[in-house]
């Protein structure tokens, strides 16, 4: 049985600039989906998964991050004597407690292992959970939280959240090598590959945001090498280290949307708000009058 994961990191250092102008002053993690953040989502599904600790790890210019999980007294004290209470509630549910939620710096951009990397001293010797913001996982059990379990039943390991993509889109995402499959959603791989050309690829299945980590990676990612594009690769630590920690990838239940890009961002507003009460047979009748045009 393995130990509790208790923390996530949460690499949100990046620029942003395939939405330029809109993230020129503004974190493209707070570009919201809906009426929440997208860094929002990714905290609650860590939330909803039982995570304690909250590991930012951001560079200059992102400090509103920080404030939007933190208290506004002018703002609740405004809302609760207007008697604003379901207001004032949505805006309770974005705090996280007190020495819960730590921030670092990646000084360069030198890819998500080093971004990983960076957390090494908060993470300590524990393993972790890692959660790419851009993905949002629409799913009930939250995602990570799959992974947790699925950890928690193997003992030691990497497990990383995969789904199959079309054979062209290997290029885009860390490519597992499968072994075996240890159960209808497990399956035990020999390796990982960062990026593959099509003709390269061991197999259709692709990482996706969400891995739950030995802390073994972190030997590798102290020698600082660099892998496909000149960044350090989490990939490679986690094929570097699988003699310590086999990996596993976990096909999760739900539906996954890429709000680092513009069209994912936007079926991802769609989606939601096709969730939402008050939004969705207005959005439908919208739908329906833009598609008879």
């Amino acid at each position: 049985m393995s130990r509790r994961v208790r923390k996530a990191v949460f690499p949100v250092a990046g620029l942003g600039t395939r939405f330029l102008p809109a993230t020129k002053s503004m974190p493209k993690e707070l570009l919201p989906v809906v009426d929440k953040p997208v860094i929002h989502y990714a905290v609650d599904e860590a939330r909803a998964a039982g995570i304690e600790q909250f590991i930012f790890v951001s560079s200059r210019g992102k400090t509103a991050m920080e404030d939007h999980f933190d208290r506004s007294f002018e703002l609740e004290e405004t809302l609760r004597k207007r008697g604003r209470d379901e207001d004032l509630q949505r805006l309770q549910d974005t705090l996280v407690n007190s020495g819960d939620l730590v921030f670092v710096r990646q000084q360069e951009p030198l890819g998500l292992g080093h971004a990983v990397w960076c957390a090494r001293h908060i993470v300590g010797d524990e393993p972790f959970a890692v959660l790419l913001p851009d993905d949002i996982v629409m799913s009930d059990p939250p995602c990570i939280g799959e992974l947790i379990d699925a950890h928690e039943s193997l003992g030691r390991s990497h497990v990383i959240a995969v789904q199959d993509v079309l054979p062209e889109h290997t290029s885009r995402y860390g490519i597992l090598d499968p072994e075996a499959e240890v159960s209808p959603s497990l399956i035990r791989a020999k390796g990982i590959v960062e990026k593959p050309a099509p003709e390269d690829a061991p197999s259709t299945t692709a990482a996706i945001g969400r891995y739950v980590l030995d802390p073994a990676v972190f030997e590798h990612l102290d020698k600082g090498v660099q892998g496909a594009g000149n960044e350090i690769q989490l990939t490679d630590a986690i094929a570097a280290s699988m003699d310590v920690a086999p990996l596993h990838g976990c096909h999760f239940k739900g539906e996954r949307y890429d709000c680092g890009d513009k069209l994912g961002f936007l079926k991802a507003n769609i989606a939601f708000a096709l969730q939402r009460p008050d939004l969705a047979d207005g959005l439908r009748e919208f739908m329906r009058e833009i598609g008879e045009q």
